[in-house]
């Protein structure tokens, strides 16, 4: 069954002296009329467990089930969906930047990379993805970091870092358990000189990127509700969340998958 995952009201701007607080960018946005969008479908063959649509600025969290392939479909483009992912059956092991990275000895994520945990243990394999590079070094926003990038005007909007702490109180984890997290979508090249940006994206409606759980994993995301960078094209729209158990592999399939890797591997 398809569901959709909403936002409470956003908080109002408060009276301050002499008037109120001010802003040009909006607060709760949602996707301007007439957006294209694209919801897309999994890009993994078999049997749909969960298909849910997380509203535009909205958290969402679900369990994906060791062998099961979650596919993130940006449906208006450009739409950065932040994650977090932790082992189901012990929260304390999460989602680790640095060993990701280290392992892979790559800055990006990419088809292949293995998203590894804080004991260095595989979380989850990227089996398809439809964007050059995803990103895990740009952080996810917040209050705090966009007042200090964007000003003080900006100061009561919420970020990922709000969605995060609201999902997972839902899941009985708290501040401590929010750490350096995964951007699908956002583009954050890395240059030359080690210098980074977040720089208009590479995606489009109905781009998508598939990972595959190989332990029971709780995935978190927040649907970014930033306004003040390239990360959403300024334009919030939906994501569309589908977890699938995939078709079982015929014997003459793995006998082609093997005959492959060994000629690869020749």
């Amino acid at each position: 069954m398809t569901t959709t995952r909403t936002e409470n009201t956003p908080v109002s701007h408060p009276a301050a002296a002499g008037g109120t607080v001010a802003s040009t960018v909006p607060v709760g946005a949602v996707y301007a009329e007439g957006s294209t969008l694209d919801r897309g479908a999994s890009l993994v063959e078999g049997s749909v467990v969960l298909d849910e649509t997380v509203a535009p600025n909205a958290p969402w969290s679900a369990v994906v089930r060791k062998g099961h392939v979650l596919t993130i479909v940006d449906v208006g483009g450009n739409q950065s969906a932040d994650c977090l992912l932790y082992d189901a059956n012990d929260p304390e092991e999460r989602y680790s930047v640095p060993d990701t990275l280290a392992w892979q000895g790559n800055a990006y994520v990419r088809t292949g990379t293995v998203l590894r945990s804080n004991e260095g243990r595989p979380l989850m394999t990227v089996v398809a993805n439809e964007v050059d590079r995803q990103d895990t070094i740009g952080g996810a926003c917040g209050k705090e970091s966009n007042t200090l990038r964007y000003g003080h005007h900006v100061m009561f909007h919420h970020g990922c870092r709000e969605n995060f702490l609201a999902e997972a109180g839902r899941r009985g984890l708290g501040a401590r358990d929010i750490v350096s997290n995964l951007n699908w979508f956002m583009n954050v090249p890395v240059e030359a000189d080690g210098a980074l940006g977040i720089v208009d994206g590479m995606s489009a409606p109905g781009r998508r990127v598939a990972v595959r759980a190989e332990t029971d994993v709780l995935v978190m995301v927040s649907n970014c509700p930033q306004m003040n960078n390239p990360c959403n094209d300024f334009n919030p729209t939906p994501l569309r969340m589908i977890v699938v158990e995939p078709a079982p592999v015929s014997g003459a399939s793995r006998s082609a998958q093997a005959a492959g890797t060994a000629k690869e591997g020749a």
